[in-house]
């Protein structure tokens, strides 16, 4: 599944920690997309157009529209390759150029953009350019547009991480153990149930990307066999088992709510010498005895 995230489009969420970063996955990704020769852009706001582009070979290189906002972000030196309106301008703009054919866009990172935009103006321009038929002022049809968001989801709250949550329809969340990385994707589509699935993965200096399995049993600690194995019922304060005298003496016990054979007999049976009584009712006058209704003067 992790190397076919880009195939239905939309909002794909890089969620990555500080031991686990993902600008890794996100040139894998960018590579992958620009491999099957599809339209890539990057908006590159926390690094260097130099540093992005590092380790990809020129063919690679030569396929990536880059819109640097990282040298110059509020265009102070008025350059006339600057975008008006920021990167969200730069989005729009994708938008609106994109010939009709499957895009790809890159944004390196959302944390920047939620650290210098509001986070209603962020997710209102990322559904509209995952849903292209949301773009305004669009005539031409365009292909499946995907949306890479790397988010470093330490520096933010629950609420704009919550938000974005609910306009991807992709979740990548990196981890992994022993040193070997993972990813858990939580894939939504309209109309169907959620699906999830963890991946074990690794990236190659080439930023190919190479799918493994997990860890294996053996790579488990696992006990030695030279020390014993502890008991955990040793030195307890009371006992788990009963002993076989105490056995049939609890089966022998009669237990007070236990009505046996013997006990009836002996209510039934009067004892010798027992005085008998018995009850005598005279009804009153006023008594208004109805056999058919017995209850009638309960005025129910």
């Amino acid at each position: 599944m992790l190397d076919s995230l880009l195939s239905l489009g939309g909002l794909v969420l890089l969620r990555d920690s500080v031991e686990w970063e993902g600008r890794s996955l996100l040139k894998a990704l960018v590579k992958k997309s620009a491999l099957c020769g599809e339209q890539v852009h990057i908006l590159g706001c926390e690094v260097s157009e130099e540093e992005f582009r590092e380790g990809f070979d020129s063919d690679i290189n030569n396929r990536l529209v880059y819109h640097d906002f990282f040298r110059d972000p509020l265009n102070w030196s008025k350059t006339e390759e600057a975008l008006p309106g920021g990167p969200l301008g730069a989005l729009r703009a994708i938008c609106k150029r994109t010939d009709p054919g499957p895009v790809t866009i890159a944004l390196d990172s959302l944390s920047w953009l939620l650290l210098h935009l509001p986070c209603t103006t962020l997710c209102q321009a990322l559904h509209a350019v995952s849903h292209q038929d949301s773009c305004p002022g669009d005539s031409s049809p365009v292909g499946k547009v995907s949306v890479l968001g790397l988010l470093h989801e330490e520096l933010h709250g629950p609420g704009p991480v919550g938000a974005l949550s609910s306009l991807a329809q992709t979740e990548v969340t990196l981890g992994g153990t022993k040193g070997q990385a993972s990813a858990h994707i939580l894939c939504r589509r309209p109309r169907q149930r959620p699906t999830d699935q963890t991946q074990w993965f690794s990236i190659l200096p080439d930023f190919s990307l190479d799918l493994q399995e997990g860890p294996s049993v053996e790579s488990q600690p696992c006990s030695d066999p030279h020390i014993p194995p502890v008991d955990p019922t040793t030195h307890l304060t009371f006992n788990l088992h009963l002993s076989k005298k105490e056995r049939e003496a609890r089966d022998s016990l009669i237990l007070p709510f236990q009505f046996s054979s013997e006990k009836q007999q002996a209510l039934l049976r009067p004892r010798p010498g027992q005085a008998t009584s018995h009850i005598f009712y005279e009804p009153d006058a006023y008594d208004d005895l109805d056999q058919e209704d017995p209850d009638d003067d309960l005025d129910i």
